[in-house]
């Protein structure tokens, strides 16, 4: 069984943690399988953007299996099985939680559907996602100082960049659990639905990017990615970059073309 399941519908890859016995926990399997999702949504031109969600109704994630994971990491424990041979090979994890230039290369949106608990590693991958939908009911928290550790898969770089930096430091120092409305107040979050509407709320949202150019969106988080703690001098660089490369897409004559003939563009992302 597929501890991760996944879906393209029509150009959306639905990645779905699939442990709702566990939480949703990641599993060595998990963050094997993990890893080669984000590489065939990363080099896969069908795929144009990735919706992570958790199976269930009581967690979208409840991070790493630690019982599992943590022993592997230490050496208490030796590789039982292929998964737990590879989840020790150099850059899994890195590429799991798209940490380091798995990260910056990634230029596809992410949007995560939160349907419940995310903990530690359920929270990082809020974090490094673009567009952050959750129900009500959903839980949000780094508990990592409190066993010893931290919140290794990027969050420690990533939020202080993302929230005010006393919201970002708190959130990462006392381990607290906040709730989905308080998400939204210090910007951990974009908005919240009840439980029922998430989906509905999120295929709208994927509905809307997936009338847009791929191209560009791919440019627009490009230049968000790189333009961020520059000179604006270098990212405009990287911006005048972007649109010289876009305006000699087939994509860039399609949008003007279709809007002068009044209907919908069809993107082909060429």
């Amino acid at each position: 069984m597929n501890h991760l399941l996944t879906e393209n519908r029509d150009g959306a890859l639905w990645a779905t943690f699939n442990r709702p016995q566990s939480l949703n926990s990641i599993s060595t399997q998990m963050a094997c399988e993990l890893a080669d999702m984000w590489e065939w949504a990363r080099t896969d031109p069908a795929i144009r953007l990735v919706v992570l969600t958790g199976a269930g109704d009581e967690a979208f994630c409840a991070g790493g299996d630690l019982k599992q994971l943590i022993p592997l990491l230490t050496g208490a424990k030796q590789p039982q099985d292929d998964f737990d041979r590879r989840f020790l090979e150099p850059d899994l994890f890195s590429r799991a939680t798209l940490r380091g230039s798995h990260y910056t290369r990634f230029t596809k949106p992410i949007i995560t559907a939160v349907n419940g608990v995310a903990v530690g590693g359920g929270t990082e991958f809020v974090v490094a996602s673009d567009i952050r939908i959750a129900a009500s009911s959903a839980r949000f928290a780094l508990p990592e100082p409190a066993v010893g550790i931290i919140a290794g898969g990027g969050t420690t770089v990533r939020l202080p960049r993302q929230l005010p930096w006393c919201a970002a430091m708190e959130f990462l120092l006392t381990g607290e659990a906040i709730d989905a409305k308080r998400a939204v107040e210090i910007g951990l979050i974009g908005r919240v639905v009840e439980p029922g509407a998430l989906l509905s709320e999120v295929q709208k949202v994927v509905n809307r990017l997936l009338a847009n150019a791929p191209l560009a969106l791919q440019a627009i988080k490009r230049i968000a990615i790189e333009g961020s703690g520059i000179s604006f001098e270098a990212a405009f660089q990287i911006e005048d970059r972007e649109v010289a490369a876009l305006v000699a897409t087939e994509d860039a004559r399609e949008g003007p073309r279709a809007f002068a003939q009044k209907r919908k563009p069809v993107f082909s992302g060429r």
